[in-house]
């Protein structure tokens, strides 16, 4: 190529930019804290949590206070040692300085500083102090108070001593960015749970946290909330308290802690009669919810201490053949918690343990303390392997009918049940299923929807509760089946989200109580079956309207009683006004505004008014209010201008904010067992409002 043709570039030397200090952090907060969403903000305050975790694990200092203070500012405070002040040799700075403005620097690098540690970057304090616009540190050491303020990460003034004192310890004080954060609202549930679970993990911690947000004045003490952590029993205490209100099968928890090559490993496990796996697993105190070595040597261990023990005590049939690691899952709750010196993670969000020599040692001890408990155990041993083996016979009777689903479907065509109105696309991205409950709704859904991209499929029959029925029965289901064929994902150990044939699944059900109960059984059977839909954002609740609200030409559909009010209120005063501007002269003009008795007040049904489908009319002062009671009641015109329209449509994307919790009101809602139902009720009961029956 010519040189003459060559366009003269701008980029050189100054192009490249040099980030120094704290910038990177504020640049790209992602990096290190995962977002800067609700997650990422409450990521701020485990950062600084966890490194007083690491004081109580290295044996200094068993009390933290955690307080939620007015402007969004967060204070924590340990009695440990005490973040040192001395000059750094390499900083030339305080130590403290150097701590609180320097990217990977911290004790938790190597040396004695500290033995286990959730830090791994050296960046906790560090990203906290750069996505603050204020963060002030105090520290408590050899006698003397010192203390430092930052302004998004920028120190203002030296460490300075401000007194004398008898403790040691760290207070780190911040206020997060709103330059960074869009939202600054901490969640006090989600506070109280993620220190909960810290405490449980680390015996003989005391936790205390305080919402002072709303005490503005030493006067407003009683509008402060708080709560304590103190358990004895760590793990096994954590078990009992995931398992509360569900019927468990071994009563006794099994419990194994050992240390091997500087690792410390702590296992408890329990079975429920449930249908889920609730494992949680740690590593230095750290949530690791994609698991990990640590999990992978646990499930390994598992799998064959029962299926050794179940074999040596002929309690397992040859028919049945061996439990394989899917078998062991259902209803098994576990807590697995490791703790070692040079953790590896996935990225500064830790998810993920990737040390390798871990599985092992985490297997070894597991197997080991697995064996002694079935020993000495042996009823709690055989209700274990009992409900694993129901899991089994279960799997291979879903297996069967599943077989025999699909073969049938085969024959009627693309395996798709036929009362199904499938839509025309084949991309899932673009192609979304109503899920309506009864023929009526079904038939004007069938007729107002977007063909195209629009797929319908009444629901017929009672719906099965999938809380109190195992999965062979779920799918021999005459209601549930054709929505696991429509789907097309499987169920169970067959199930691809990949092979989904819907971008978003919409359920679609009357806005009243028999249609809320057929919303939570559906949400049930998403929830069990098919949860990564849920996650993955693929689960709707449509929202119809309740009311249509017509006065002359104008019509507005109304979701709710208070919105319903506003309206008709609205189109009162208009009538009033217009009323008023026609008065010929000041004593009609007063007569309108003062006597609106004169506004028309007919009655009569119009023409139009009997095309507006099949719902209660009333007319107030000219307003004519339509009420909804079913979604068949619409005529679909109507269904697709107010539920099915894009354009137009209100919808809730169902999402678990608390898998934890959420799992927790599916037992007590849906779960065989009455009395937590029955609590619920008497203790929920005054807060309902305009109930339906």
């Amino acid at each position: 190529m010519a040189k003459d043709n060559v366009k003269k570039s701008d980029y050189g030397a100054k192009e490249i930019q040099v980030l120094e200090g704290l910038d990177p952090v504020r640049k790209r907060p992602g990096m290190y804290i995962g977002g800067t969403s609700t997650e990422g903000l409450h990521h701020l305050i485990w950062e600084v949590v966890n490194n007083s975790i690491d004081e109580a694990m290295a044996g200094n200092g068993n009390d933290i206070l955690v307080q939620l203070l007015p402007d969004n500012i967060v204070s924590v405070r340990d009695f440990g040692r005490g973040i040192p002040v001395e000059i750094h040799p390499q900083t030339k700075k305080s130590t403290l300085e150097t701590v609180l403005t320097v990217l990977h620097a911290g004790g938790k690098f190597g040396g004695e500083g500290y033995k286990i540690s959730g830090g791994l970057h050296g960046v906790g304090v560090s990203v906290v102090n750069a996505l603050s616009a204020w963060t002030r540190v105090e520290t408590c050491r050899e006698g003397k108070t010192w203390a430092q303020e930052y302004r998004k990460g920028i120190p203002q003034g030296d460490v300075k001593s401000i007194g004398k004192t008898d403790h040691t310890g760290t207070t780190v004080i911040f206020q997060a960015d709103p330059e960074i954060f869009p939202e600054i609202k901490y969640s006090w549930t989600k506070i109280l749970d993620y220190v909960r679970q810290q405490a449980y993990l680390t015996k003989g911690v005391k936790i205390v946290i305080e919402d002072r947000r709303e005490a503005t004045t030493e006067k407003e003490a009683y509008k402060i909330r708080r709560h304590g952590f103190y358990f004895d029993g760590g793990i096994v205490s954590f078990v009992k308290f995931l398992n509360r209100g569900k019927i468990v099968k071994n009563e006794m928890p099994v419990y194994v802690e050992k240390t091997v090559d500087d690792v410390a490993v702590e296992m408890s496990l329990q079975y429920t009669d449930g249908y889920k796996e609730h494992l949680y697993s740690f590593a230095n105190n750290i949530f690791t919810p994609e698991g990990g070595m640590h999990v992978t040597g646990f499930k390994m261990a598992l799998t064959r201490v029962l299926n050794d023990y179940a074999k040596k005590n002929n309690l397992i049939k040859e028919k049945d053949g061996g439990m394989t690691s899917e078998d062991l899952k259902e209803g098994l709750t576990a807590v697995v918690s490791v703790k070692l010196r040079n953790p590896q993670f996935e990225g500064q969000t830790k998810s993920k343990l990737g040390n390798a020599e871990v599985r092992g040692i985490v297997s070894s001890i597991t197997s080991e303390g697995l064996v002694e408990f079935l020993e000495k155990h042996p009823t709690n041993a055989k209700a274990m392997i009992e409900k694993c083996l129901l899991t089994v016979r279960a799997r291979i009777a879903a297996r069967a009918a599943k077989d025999a689903v699909l073969r049938k479907g085969a024959l009627e065509g693309m395996t798709l049940p036929g009362k199904l109105a499938d839509c025309t696309t084949r991309n899932a991205e673009l192609s979304e299923l109503y899920i309506v409950e009864g023929d009526s709704a079904g038939g004007s859904a069938k007729q107002g929807r977007n063909r195209m991209f629009q797929a319908i499929l009444p629901l017929r029959g009672k719906l099965v509760n999938v809380e109190k029925t195992s999965l062979d029965k779920v799918v021999k289901s005459d209601t549930l089946k054709p929505i696991i064929i429509a789907l097309g994902t499987g169920i169970g150990e067959t199930f691809d989200v990949s092979r989904l044939r819907y971008g978003k699944i919409i359920i679609m059900a009357d806005a009243d109580v028999d249609g809320s109960h057929i919303r939570v059984l559906l949400l049930t059977f998403f929830y069990r079956y098919f949860e990564d839909l849920i996650t993955n954002g693929h689960i709707y609740i449509a929202q119809p309207p309740l009311y249509r609200i017509q006065k002359g030409k104008d019509v507005r559909w109304v979701y709710n009683d208070e919105e319903k009010d506003v309206i008709v209120e609205e189109f009162r005063l208009k009538a009033v006004e217009k009323g008023a501007e026609k008065a010929a002269d000041k004593k009609a003009a007063k007569a309108a505004k003062m006597d609106t008795s004169e506004i028309s007040t007919e009655n009569e049904i119009t023409d139009e008014d009997l095309e507006s489908g099949d719902g209660e009319i009333e007319k107030i002062a000219g307003v004519t209010i339509q009420r909804y009671k079913g979604l068949g009641e619409m005529n679909p015109q109507q269904l697709w201008d107010t539920t099915m329209d894009p354009e137009h449509r209100k919808m809730m994307k169902v999402e678990i904010d608390d898998a934890e919790e959420a799992d927790r009101m599916f037992d007590i809602l849906m779960g065989s067992d009455v009395e937590p139902r029955r609590r619920f009720i008497q203790t929920h009961a005054k807060n309902v409002k305009n109930l339906d029956v």
